[in-house]
């Protein structure tokens, strides 16, 4: 996109707009939209809620710009405090947006995508986004699929996706593209996201922790970036210095993050220091520790000082 276009003093035709992401947990949400940017900003993993966070993603192309909201899984399992914040971020997010992406899993339609379906506005435009469909058994069962989840709700489009094998993503943009107001860019073209670096750090280490444990590790855990330094070396090099606390709620929780020998939080910070050094096209130094803080899930406080409200 060129620069006349950023300076435009109207629209001329081009659009620009908000669009939510939402859904069940772990029906591919932060993939695809890592898909649709080209680059990581949201931590995916295979286990359900790693998501806590609204994060905007930037997708400029010639002729609109889509700001991308990942939202949170709606969670109807735990209610602790940590969740009640999760799930007002996703119906505060529903009523600032301009189209409303509701993905699900092809196949699969059941209580907890019910639980989604019943919080999405009815003055906003929602598409159904079908993802997953590679993974169907049998394509013949697909049909049937959409009828049932479209007759509970008036769709302004269906598209069946693959966000992990990127297939069918330029479809669901141009379905998304009419549904956006006239505007001017909101973002420069290079615009990725309107997350820090800061963030971003956490985020990393948070997907690299829920890759490593798996279901060792309850979710309840948090990344607490206590120091981030940016330096320029001597050689004109930029480098980032990163102290960052894992907190979890119990003794033997901290335990197994560490694993013997301190070897699985060596491999955590490793593995999320050479994303980092990727995404922030920098040196890192990354210290990474564990902190054990009970309770810190219910604790309103702690939940609005990272940034969950």
């Amino acid at each position: 996109m060129n620069e006349e276009i950023l300076n435009a003093p109207s629209a001329n035709g081009y659009r620009c707009g908000f669009v939510a992401i939402v859904g069940q947990p772990n029906v591919g949400k932060s993939t695809m939209m890592n898909h649709l940017i080209g680059q990581k900003l949201s931590i995916t993993s295979r286990k359900a809620q790693t998501t806590r966070h609204r994060i905007t993603g930037v997708l400029t192309l010639e002729s609109a710009q889509f700001v991308f909201v990942d939202t949170p899984g709606f969670q109807t399992k735990y209610r602790n405090a940590l969740n009640q914040a999760m799930n007002r971020s996703v119906t505060t997010t529903l009523a600032d947006v301009d189209a409303i992406l509701f993905v699900v899993e092809a196949g699969r339609f059941g209580p907890a995508d019910e639980a989604v379906l019943k919080l999405l506005p009815r003055d906003r435009p929602v598409i159904l986004v079908i993802n997953k469909v590679d993974l169907l058994d049998n394509v013949g069962t697909m049909l049937p699929f959409i009828e049932k989840v479209a007759g509970q709700f008036n769709f302004a489009a269906i598209v069946p996706i693959s966000a992990q094998k990127s297939q069918k993503l330029d479809v669901l943009l141009e379905a998304v593209e009419p549904l956006l107001p006239e505007s001017v860019p909101l973002f420069e073209a290079d615009h990725l996201t309107d997350r820090n670096e800061r963030f971003l750090a956490s985020e990393i280490i948070r997907e690299k922790i829920f890759r490593m444990m798996g279901e060792e590790l309850p979710y309840v855990m948090a990344v607490e970036i206590e120091k981030f330094q940016e330096e320029t070396l001597a050689n004109g090099k930029e480098l980032r210095r990163i102290y960052a606390a894992i907190l979890v709620e119990r003794e033997n929780q901290k335990a197994i993050l560490i694993g013997k020998k301190g070897e699985k939080l060596k491999k955590i910070a490793t593995d999320a220091r050479i994303d980092m050094e990727a995404m922030f096209d920098a040196k890192v130094f990354l210290e990474v520790f564990v902190k054990v803080k009970s309770g810190w899930a219910d604790d309103t406080r702690l939940i609005r000082q990272f940034g969950y409200e």
